[in-house]
């Protein structure tokens, strides 16, 4: 079953432009644009509106990208079903947290000694690349932290609601004028105002939520940076350069930083999302099981990065 072709309309339909799509598919701009000319005189009509250099869907355009799309996930199952028949095949997994890389880290080795032949492709990402992957029925499953499962109520699988602190270098005054183990919003309000904030990038899990705390109290933070380089921003804590909002299972370097929890407490999930034609076999039914109960093995209360032992079994 070739669907090739289908595969170039797809890629044009995504990226909006000819050359761009040329450069993704590996084939010549001109190949591409007189493959797309042809295929419009056969069906007798455009599949595109050209408008100051940008291809929009056509009313018949969008019908045959829906098809298409289909027809390629029909492909995919159904050379993933013929795989699983001699434990054959592939699962695609997108990840946005470290929390889903440590478990994939540790479930991988314990899958392949059952399903050695089937390989599990990992693509680091952000939520926002995540959720249109998912949509766009380009992975079979995603690993991620996020405020809520929408767009994908029902396609999430909620692993465990995970603490999110406010982290601030342990040489920071504020340390000495509290030491307890939580601060409330209006005490970060007032006693960081001019501290820099060290934010995660829009999209993320983390910045929806340091966003919703700074809408409740009407404060812009000075934003120093954005990253979502967890240990880059972790770094920049411990050297004093600023604070951040770091969650629980990457809170680790506790000698050069102190981490108060929020009141009323700060929490985000960490979720599996499913693509929605996700067909489970053998293989499939196995990974996804490891990731579902992986919570159920470690239950450390604070779940703490540095007392992570690597030990599923």
């Amino acid at each position: 079953m070739d669907v090739k072709y289908l595969k170039y309309i797809l890629a044009i339909a995504e990226r909006k432009n000819m050359t761009k799509a040329a450069d993704e598919l590996f084939v010549s701009q001109s190949s591409l644009s007189q493959y797309l000319s042809r295929l419009e005189q056969e069906i007798g009509t455009p599949l595109f509106f050209r408008t100051k250099g940008e291809l929009t869907l056509t009313p018949a355009g969008e019908l045959y990208v829906e098809a298409a799309r289909k027809v390629v996930r029909i492909q995919h199952d159904l050379y993933q079903n013929i795989a699983s028949l001699d434990r054959r095949g592939k699962i695609s997994v997108g990840v946005t947290s470290n929390f889903g890389l440590r478990m994939l880290a540790e479930i991988v080795p314990l899958f392949k000694q059952t399903y050695p032949k089937v390989a599990i492709e990992i693509s680091e990402v952000g939520l926002p690349a995540l959720k249109k992957m998912l949509s766009d029925e380009m992975i079979d499953l995603g690993i991620a932290s996020a405020v809520n499962t929408a767009p994908f109520d029902d396609q999430a699988h909620i692993l465990r609601r995970e603490e999110v602190f406010f982290a601030i270098p342990k040489t920071h005054p504020y340390t000495f004028k509290n030491t307890g183990d939580s601060l409330t919003i209006d005490e970060l309000v007032t006693n960081f105002r001019t501290d820099n904030f060290l934010l995660s990038k829009r999209g993320s899990s983390l910045r929806g939520l340091s966003d919703q705390v700074f809408d409740s109290c009407d404060f812009t933070p000075s934003a120093f940076c954005e990253t979502n380089n967890i240990t880059a921003t972790r770094n920049m804590v411990a050297s004093g350069v600023g604070v951040a909002f770091i969650a629980e299972s990457c809170s680790v370097n506790r000698d050069c930083i102190r981490y108060y929890s929020l009141s009323p407490a700060l929490y985000r999930l960490n979720v599996i999302f499913t693509r929605k034609n996700w067909v489970q076999n053998g293989p499939e039914i196995t990974f996804f099981s490891y990731l579902t109960h992986y919570f159920e093995k470690h239950t450390e209360t604070p779940y703490l990065a540095e007392n992570y032992t690597g030990n599923f079994h």
